[in-house]
């Protein structure tokens, strides 16, 4: 029996959802093509939103369309459908990134595990507040772990002296950045002040900076830099911020692309179980801090992002382009 075509509104909210996913800066670096007669939706990356200065090998890119992808395998399970994904399906296109088959319920049954984390789709919000001094429980933690686990990553709790060596190379990246005139570039141009961060669909609006930090050591990026913002007031950060590394055993596109599937699941379990979240790269630009952040103990795998959880403000939602500007029909 042939299949039913897929109704565009069905489609449209399916992007939607794909397209609430994390990427660093908020350029929101991809671009989604509906093949109807295939039922076949592909994830291209959009060189176009690339970050030349702090990306230069389109890490964070990939990740950010990982994490996109998994937003759409759990919309589609959502939905009653068969997410069939071939990552880098065409080896000689590289901005190729997924092509993923909407089929229709059938066996196997859809996904109830990816189904059960649609509501935190909306949820979820990088949030730059301060979080409290507060233990997150083991089965917390052991439920983040394994969601990396199922999408072929690690998560790694480091300890106190690891943990104080990743805020290390986090105030070692700011103050290369601080030496480095062209080091913000990147980030000044996603970065939207007043009006403009009103009327905004892509980048890290104002409002969505937090407060300045006045103490603690959060691994909080600081998006206004010397820039006033009106009414930004200072806040005490945790002195002992819950971190967590999601890690590969590879470093290359494929790694990439399932470390923002795994971010993204791990992301969505935390929203579930109450924790707030906020996301940090800085110590991982520079390949020679990259290198250091991962896990002293077994010195393997490779550090895609670091994590900050805890119990505070989800922070605001940020701009998302629209549909019609992601998605191609044909």
């Amino acid at each position: 029996m042939a299949s039913r075509p897929l109704d565009e509104q069905t489609l449209t909210s399916l992007v939607a959802e794909a397209a609430a996913a994390p990427s660093m800066h908020n350029p929101q670096p991809w671009h989604f093509r509906f093949l109807a007669d295939e039922r076949v939706l592909l994830l291209r990356a959009d060189p176009g939103r690339s970050m030349p200065r702090s990306d230069p090998d389109d890490r964070a890119l990939h990740i950010g369309c990982g994490a996109a992808l998994f937003n759409l395998r759990v919309a589609a399970a959502h939905a009653g459908l068969l997410p069939e994904v071939r990552r880098l399906p065409e080896p000689g296109d590289q901005l190729l990134l997924a092509a993923v088959h909407l089929a229709e319920r059938g066996e196997p049954p859809h996904d109830d595990t990816l189904a059960r984390l649609h509501p935190a789709i909306r949820q979820r919000h990088t949030s730059r507040h301060p979080f409290a001094e507060k233990d997150i429980p083991d089965t917390v933690r052991a439920a983040l772990q394994d969601a990396a686990t199922r999408e072929g990553a690690v998560l790694h709790f480091p300890g106190a002296w690891h943990a104080e060596t990743v805020l290390d190379l986090v105030r070692d990246a700011e103050s290369r950045d601080v030496m480095d005139p062209d080091a913000r570039e990147d980030l000044q141009r996603w970065t939207r002040f007043g009006a403009e961060a009103d009327t905004a669909v892509d980048g890290v609006p104002e409002y969505a900076f937090g407060p300045r930090q006045r103490d603690g050591k959060a691994p909080v990026r600081d998006f206004a830099g010397r820039q006033p913002v009106t009414d930004r007031d200072a806040a005490t950060f945790e002195h002992t911020p819950h971190l967590a590394l999601l890690s590969t055993s590879g470093d290359g596109p494929a790694d990439w692309l399932r470390a923002g599937e795994a971010l993204e699941r791990v992301l969505l379990e935390a929203t579930l179980a109450g924790l707030a979240t906020s996301l940090t790269s800085h110590a991982l630009e520079d390949r020679e801090l990259h290198l250091l952040a991962r896990d002293p103990a077994s010195g393997t795998g490779h550090v895609q992002m670091v994590l900050r959880l805890g119990y505070g403000p989800h922070g605001p939602a940020t701009p998302r382009r629209p549909v019609t500007d992601v998605l191609d029909i044909v």
